[in-house]
């Protein structure tokens, strides 16, 4: 007995319509009670609606995704996503905008070779690609660095009292938190800023 096909459709945000990718789930025969919906912020890869299909996954079933990228962040989790459903499961993927990534029955053992072969190098590139960009932003900011342009919130000035208060706190004069109320700052401010100012100075604390 053949088993059951599901598809799975995920949205980074709730403002992204997930339109096209039920368009080619539909296109692809998969009926709609069995088509899973997740809308979940990318940024933690959060999905409990996918982890509760795969535990719904019987061996001959088929799950469907648009992209390969819904399988996993980066190249290792799509290769242990892969494997899982794949080797543990014993289940079976299309991929629909890879049509070589597809492991139903039928296909031959070549055809199979070929769909973990080209599973790997595209996540292997994805990888690279995302590290790549990584690597180019980190030599960027540090040029920028290196020519004097400053990362981060703009500072603030510091109140017209700020350098004798400063000077004060450094000798123990007064408290970080006194000098803080007088300036209107907080008193974490008030000490980062009066540590900065005092080693320019060259001072030391007593």
């Amino acid at each position: 007995m053949p088993g059951k096909t599901y598809g799975y459709v995920r949205v980074s945000t709730r403002g992204q319509r997930e339109d096209r990718q039920l368009a080619a789930m539909q296109e692809f025969g998969v009926p709609a009670e069995y088509i899973v919906i997740e809308k979940q912020s990318g940024k933690d890869f959060v999905r409990p609606l996918y982890l509760q299909l795969v535990g719904m996954l019987k061996p001959g079933d088929v799950l469907v995704v648009k992209s390969i990228d819904l399988l996993g962040r980066n190249y290792e989790e799509i290769l242990e996503q892969w494997a899982s459903l794949t080797k543990e499961k014993k289940a079976a993927i299309v991929v629909l905008d890879m049509p070589l990534l597809d492991t139903r029955e039928g296909r031959d053992l070549t055809g199979t070779l070929i769909a973990d072969i080209v599973l790997q190098l595209l996540s292997y590139v994805a990888q690279t690609e995302r590290e790549f960009i990584r690597q180019r932003q980190a030599e960027g900011i540090a040029a920028a660095k290196g020519r004097g342009v400053r990362f981060g919130r703009k500072r603030i000035p510091m109140p017209d009292r700020f350098e004798e208060l400063a000077l004060d706190w450094w000798f123990g004069y007064i408290s970080a938190v006194q000098a803080g109320k007088e300036l209107g700052i907080s008193r974490s401010t008030f000490t980062r800023r009066a540590e900065e100012w005092g080693s320019s100075q060259g001072l030391a604390r007593e």
